[in-house]
């Protein structure tokens, strides 16, 4: 009896098998899939419901085909094959006798795709955000994921209210435009920035720490007040090495979080942060192991004192500094890494420099990436490495520098990757190119010139060969200049930098000196550096120099010099530069020397020779000491020097006085002559005032010191003293958005009673 009923328990189950329906689940939109038999072999394969695809497309998309059998796991993976191909809304699979009946839903295609609403961000912005284009397979899912994409983009740009909604428009043969609804939303702001667990600084010093900021009026120019996560993580960065600097060896920002408004208008951001302990350097050494190197060598390359607060930055400049030093030496693979023993009892970090030998690392190849209008030779003929040479960081980081100095690029980086073996290096070099040209048209006003006009072209990636080109004209009150120029900087495909001038200057001097001038001539030039930090430079001029329009009251000296004269000259130039940028330096010095030479043709001859120096002292954050000099004296050779080629002081060169307000002057006329020697110097100092970075708005004071005198033939009518005159003032200057804006107040304290002052000087101008 029980075999009896279990007989009948496993026919009723083949039974119930054999007329079980094949079926899945295909996705959204489907709801069931007919069953097929798991008996037969299938005989034929037909597509039902196909626009656009060929039947035989998807056919090819099946895992089953004819002469299989009924197989209900091999047709349901078919059915998941033809959903992965993003190609279907549904998908239906069922058996027909020995047939396959397949049956398909096809998306729609893109006909269409518009943007509504977006006002504050390009259309064209949008359309390369998202990945919908006309012609391509309409899904759901992609919808979404472009919702979120531009979503992304006004968040970015501080619109964290913006909703997009994506409408769809139906269009006959299975089409569709597509329309996303965009309400932009109002800028989502920085109404607070707090800070937590800070001690030792206020909230105020560390929200002037931080890039982001909090919403005021007058930030229209900054988008820094705009919520931005990225912005955020910068921050904690920011935080971190500015503690670093000032001892805190141990601090730790804990959290930053950004709490959103319920009306999704502002945002209040939390800084929690841990300060820890403030530490002092204690003992410095440092530990060689290279036998050709002697510590002495080396010794003074740290300056690290033992008590000064702990400072990030001197040890990375340390490490620095010993690596540059041992590679002058000519060792060339070198490894400086500081120990670190930190004393949480006394406070003090005590760091062993260990300078051992590097890894023995060859150049294998030089890759440049990013530059599409410059040529890479213009990029590598900056490189103070080739193919082949040992590696060396110092010189990779100054040709690191050497290319950002072209001004071709906005950004330059320099990443060093494995070679083909464990003794090669690759150097690739990222660039992003900017703007080299540019058509400028100006406007201002100056003490000297009155108001002036100007128009520039200038184009200083010429043909993406790193020539320079540039055409000017300017038209002022008191003087018309145009010059033409043209700069190879590397002629003849070595490193000289060679080019030519052609310039004529009209000048109305009538108010110091009774007298216009014209002059038109040309320049040759070149230069070469003799060392990384030497410049030599070579010039031939040759000039016609006239003088007009002197009225019968003009001094009786200057009478004598109407007429006009030749001028063929010679100069050289050597220039020391150990700045740390030529753009604004912060620390270092230049020293230049120049001297001409009158006389190899032309009916002016003399010898003139000029010395020009600057020293710059970082004292703290922004605020810059620079004390420089000038100083200069030219004979007449076999004649008296001509009246335009002497020195005059006063103006931009001696605040506190007006343009030529000193040296050699007519008592009677009260005419300017010049002099042959001269000399100035200014002790200044610049500092920040405490406004927003992005005002850019700076502050200085400055004391200024010179002299101008003697002249030949002496007259009894002359006032030429000789004597020091000093002058004290402060300064403003604003980088605006209409251009740089100079403001100088300054007072005489050492004068004389002939000398022309000028307490108040202002120069401003624009370029569009």
């Amino acid at each position: 009896m029980r075999r009896l009923h279990r007989f009948i328990a496993v026919v009723f189950l083949i039974v119930a098998y054999g007329l079980l329906p094949l079926s899945a689940m295909a996705g959204p939109g489907h709801d069931s899939l007919e069953l097929a038999q798991n008996v037969g072999t299938i005989q034929d394969i037909i597509v039902e419901g196909t626009q656009r695809i060929e039947p035989d497309t998807v056919k090819s998309y099946l895992l089953i085909q004819k002469g299989d059998s009924f197989d209900p796991a091999r047709i349901d993976r078919s059915l998941k094959s033809l959903f992965a191909t993003g190609l279907f809304a549904d998908v239906t699979l069922r058996q027909q006798g020995d047939t396959l009946v397949v049956n398909v839903v096809e998306n729609p295609v893109i006909n269409r795709i518009a943007f509504e609403g977006n006002v504050k961000l390009e259309t064209s912005e949008l359309e390369t955000e998202v990945s919908f284009r006309p012609r391509v397979i309409y899904t759901r899912t992609k919808v979404q994921n472009d919702v979120k994409r531009i979503l992304n983009i006004y968040r970015r740009s501080g619109r964290f209210a913006a909703t997009v909604e994506p409408k769809v428009i139906q269009l006959p043969q299975n089409r569709v435009d597509l329309v996303f609804e965009i309400n932009e939303g109002d800028l989502t702001e920085i109404r607070s920035i707090r800070f937590v667990g800070n001690r030792k600084f206020s909230d105020g010093r560390l929200r002037s720490v931080i890039q982001t900021k909090e919403t005021i009026w007058w930030r229209f120019f900054s988008s820094d007040d705009k919520y931005d996560p990225d912005r955020l993580t910068f921050d904690r960065e920011l935080l971190r090495r500015f503690y670093l600097t000032d001892g805190f060896a141990d601090f730790r920002v804990i959290s930053a979080v950004a709490e959103l408004t319920p009306d999704r208008k502002d945002f209040f951001i939390t800084f929690t942060v841990d300060e820890g302990a403030r530490y002092r350097f204690g003992i410095v050494e440092i530990d060689n192991r290279l036998r050709d190197l002697k510590v002495e060598d080396i010794a003074e390359a740290v300056e690290i004192e033992e008590g000064d607060w702990y400072d990030i930055k001197m040890v990375n400049k340390t490490i620095t500094d010993l690596t540059n030093k041992v590679g002058e030496l000519g060792i060339a693979f070198v490894d400086v890494r500081p120990r670190i023993n930190r004393n949480r009892e006394n406070q003090t970090i005590d760091i062993v420099f260990e300078v051992n030998e590097g890894p023995r690392v060859f150049v294998e190849r030089i890759e440049i990436v990013g530059n599409v209008r410059t040529q890479d030779k213009v990029i590598r003929r900056e490189f103070r490495l080739v193919e082949g040479d040992a590696f060396n960081s110092a010189r990779l980081r100054r040709s690191r520098q050497r290319i950002q100095n072209l001004g071709f690029f906005e950004s330059v980086s320099v990443e060093r990757l494995p070679g083909s073996s464990p003794d090669k290096s690759v150097v690739k070099v990222n660039v992003e190119e900017q703007s080299t040209g540019q058509l400028s048209f100006g406007a201002g006003f100056s003490s000297t010139n009155g108001i002036l006009g100007d128009i520039r072209i200038t184009e200083r990636n010429f043909l993406g060969k790193g020539q320079e080109v540039a055409l000017s004209l300017t038209v002022a009150a008191l003087k018309s200049e145009v010059d033409f120029s043209f700069t190879e900087p590397y002629f003849m495909g070595r490193e000289i930098r060679a080019g030519f001038d052609l310039f004529r200057v009209s000048q109305d001097l009538q108010d110091s000196s009774s007298f216009d001038t014209d002059r038109t001539g040309f320049g040759l030039r070149g230069g070469y550096l003799i060392t990384e930090s030497l410049r030599q430079d070579w010039r031939y001029g040759f000039q016609v120099s006239k003088v007009s329009d002197v009225g019968s009251a003009a001094s009786q000296l200057i009478r004598n010099e109407i007429g006009t004269e030749t001028t063929s000259e010679i100069s050289h130039i050597l220039t020391y530069d150990k700045r740390d940028s030529p753009l604004l330096p912060t620390e270092g010095y230049v020293i230049r020397f120049k001297n001409d030479l009158a006389g190899l043709g032309g009916s002016v001859r003399h010898f003139r020779n000029k010395f020009t120096t600057v020293k710059f002292f970082p004292l703290a954050d922004q605020w810059v000491l620079s004390l420089s000099g000038n100083a200069g004296y030219i004979i007449g050779l076999g004649e008296d020097v001509d009246l335009l080629e002497r020195f005059y002081v006063g103006g931009d060169n001696l605040r506190g006085f007006a343009s030529r307000g000193i040296g050699p002057r007519d008592s009677i006329t009260k005419d300017s002559l010049g002099g042959e020697w001269m000399y100035t110097g200014s002790l200044q100092i610049s500092f920040p005032l405490g406004l927003p970075e992005e005002l850019g708005i700076g502050a200085r004071a400055f004391t200024d010191i010179g002299s101008n005198g003697k002249i030949k033939p002496t007259a009894s009518f002359v006032q030429d003293e000789g004597s020091l005159r000093v002058a004290v003032g402060t300064g403003l200057t604003w980088q605006s958005p209409f251009g740089p804006v100079g403001v100088d107040g300054a007072v005489p304290l050492v004068k004389e009673d002939f000398d022309i002052t000028e307490n108040f000087r202002i120069n401003f101008g624009t370029r569009f």
